[in-house]
């Protein structure tokens, strides 16, 4: 007989003491909510601004000799943040599931502020030479680890602190912060760019975002350490501590190895990626992309473009919490089918729709932004409640970077790049593409059970 020599950890099931269906207190609950949300802004915030100026950064951190090179070598950057997020979240993922969910949201959003510090203070090239381009690969990569560890960081946590007949809502913050963040992000750009000319953009303004990026991370970083630890990851870890014999002899409950876990749970993995590769890829396409492949391949006036966009993320944020709240009435599983289905039903109207003028711009992302948000809102709940506590964070943070890395960092170049490979029928070619991958995500549901009101004891 042993005794434990700790207390024990909640039930899985109802009643008091189980924080999966508890309503945080009030306090809890606004600093849960206002310091997971904040951070994720910034940390979207962070990452879309780059996009934004790059064509600033091109001309002050690389050679000014090949203009078109040094604008290639500025989105290949880009890119390369896309690349190291799978390893960010392997390395938060370690983190949150043997540290704890808040000590790797407070280790993401000050790296990933770190980065944009970086970014915002690198020297011109006419300084330092090709010192300049490679802090700023640096400052990318740091970035990409920070945004592969966010995500799954944040989705885990926030799932967990959620009373599990809202989970769906509450998953839905993930999405809202994040577009507000990238909203933000563009709004400023618009503003530095009517208020400055040109050449103090050039010069200075393009630095100013980073820099305001850097200050807003460490506002959200204090926020996030005063956070309250995941009650669920607390009863894991005190489940894990050793017990005490009737020998007085401590005796450490057996645990497998962090890589036999991954192997335990490999058709979860599977499943985030297949439910990941449409959502991903229609999203950067509807949501991110759109306005700048209207601008560059169907000629529609830039200052319209950007406005549609702005509208059209407005009405996404709406969406996402009323497709949150339905899921927790109806179930993940239908909403999920609702989105991809209706996504896939959608995507060629939408984009015959879009011709050349911004008022149809905005139409067609409306209207694709809001079966997108279905899968978008529900996501961060249904990842978490395929996992096990004790391996959620870094199970759902590897496939799903993966994911986004191979299919949603790409999207945007296939889009224009079908374009210029198949004249005539690249938007064909690249919408049957995004269309069978959306049929993928939606034949992975029939691998998925219905997860609603799960409880993530022990689960």
């Amino acid at each position: 007989m042993v005794t434990n020599a700790h207390p024990a950890a909640p039930p899985p099931g109802g009643g008091a003491t189980s924080t999966a269906t508890a309503t945080p207190k009030r306090a809890g609950l606004v600093q849960t909510l206002i310091g997971t949300g904040a951070g994720n802004a910034v940390e979207w915030y962070d990452w879309a601004i780059y996009a934004t100026f790059a064509s600033f950064i091109s001309t002050q951190l690389f050679s000014k000799a090949d203009p078109s090179s040094a604008f290639l070598a500025t989105l290949a950057i880009f890119a390369v943040g896309f690349v190291a997020r799978p390893f960010g979240g392997f390395l938060f993922g370690w983190i949150g599931d043997r540290l704890g969910r808040k000590t790797a949201l407070t280790l993401c959003v000050g790296l990933g502020s770190l980065g944009s510090l970086a970014i915002g203070l690198t020297p011109t090239y006419e300084s330092i030479g090709s010192s300049a381009s490679l802090i700023l690969l640096i400052a990318r990569l740091v970035q990409g680890l920070a945004h592969g560890g966010e995500l799954p960081s944040a989705q885990t946590y926030l799932s967990e602190m959620a009373p599990a007949s809202r989970r769906g809502y509450w998953a839905s913050l993930i999405y809202v912060s994040g577009t507000i963040g990238i909203l933000v992000g563009t709004l400023l750009g618009a503003v530095l760019s009517t208020v400055l000319p040109t050449s103090q953009m050039a010069a200075f303004g393009w630095r100013i975002p980073f820099i305001l990026g850097a200050v807003l991370g460490l506002v959200a970083l204090v926020m996030r350490a005063r956070m309250d630890e995941s009650e669920v990851f607390e009863a894991e870890k005190t489940a894990a501590l050793p017990v005490v014999g009737q020998d007085g002899t401590a005796v450490a409950p057996a645990r497998t190895g962090l890589f036999a876990d991954l192997a335990a749970h490999w058709r979860q993995a599977l499943q985030v990626i297949g439910l990941t590769v449409g959502v991903t890829v229609v999203y950067y396409v509807w949501g991110v992309s759109t306005p700048a492949y209207a601008i560059n391949v169907l000629k529609i006036e830039p200052t319209g473009a950007l406005w549609a966009g702005v509208v059209a993320n407005i009405v996404f944020i709406v969406a996402l919490p009323f497709w949150g709240k339905l899921s927790d009435r109806i179930g993940r599983r239908p909403v999920l089918a609702i989105s991809g289905l209706g996504s896939a039903v959608l995507f060629f109207p939408a984009t015959w729709l879009v011709h050349d003028a911004a008022w149809q711009l905005g139409l067609g992302m409306s209207a694709m932004l809001i079966f997108i948000a279905g899968a978008a809102a529900i996501v961060p709940a249904v990842y978490a409640e395929l996992f096990p506590t004790s391996v959620r964070t870094i199970g759902v943070g590897i496939p799903y970077s993966i994911a986004v890395a191979a299919f949603g960092g790409t999207a945007a170049y296939l889009q224009a790049g079908f374009a210029t490979w198949f004249p005539g029928a690249g938007t064909t070619v690249f919408g049957i593409y995004t269309i069978v991958l959306l049929l993928v995500s939606s034949a992975t549901l029939l691998t998925v059970r219905e997860t609603k009101g799960k409880e993530l004891h022990g689960a």
